[in-house]
């Protein structure tokens, strides 16, 4: 009969590690071809059984154009991130909190207020967990624009 408990609480053990969050760094990339730029957003866990993540954007341009920053954390199920593209090629990464200019011309990130983002922009796509549960970048012809909620 102990047999059967140990048995029990070895496999309750490990279905509940199954059930954590790594805490391995898990990378979504997009190819820009039209501005020569390749961006990246790792998602890191932070809590073992909560979706709290940290989130780091990394962009990659021509010759040894590189440039990163740290996204405003998920503290909540508010990991995506659209991704826009202006005529003049700027590339916005917008979050539920945040928003970041991409400017290949000038290797360079920066944060923005939403207010002084332009309007006439065309969604390329989304940094989101798709319906497994998995990282990833889904492009406009994948998925729709998804709005975000007002909290």
């Amino acid at each position: 009969m102990k047999r059967s408990h140990g048995a029990k609480a070895i496999l309750y053990l490990l279905l509940s590690l199954l059930a954590c969050n790594s805490d391995v760094p898990v990378p979504a990339s997009v190819d820009l071809p039209a501005v020569q730029m390749r961006l990246t957003i790792t998602r890191v866990a932070t809590h073992p059984f909560l979706s709290r993540y940290n989130l780091r954007l990394t962009v990659k341009g021509p010759g040894d154009c590189s440039a990163e920053t740290t996204l405003f954390p998920d503290t909540g199920y508010v990991s995506r991130r659209n991704l826009y593209m202006t005529p003049a090629g700027v590339i916005y990464v917008v979050g539920q909190f945040d928003a970041h200019v991409v400017d290949g011309a000038r290797c360079a990130v920066t944060l923005a207020e939403f207010r002084h983002l332009e309007r006439d922009v065309v969604f390329l796509g989304s940094f989101d967990e798709q319906e497994e549960g998995r990282w990833a970048f889904l492009t406009a012809a994948q998925r729709q624009e998804l709005p975000f909620e007002k909290l």
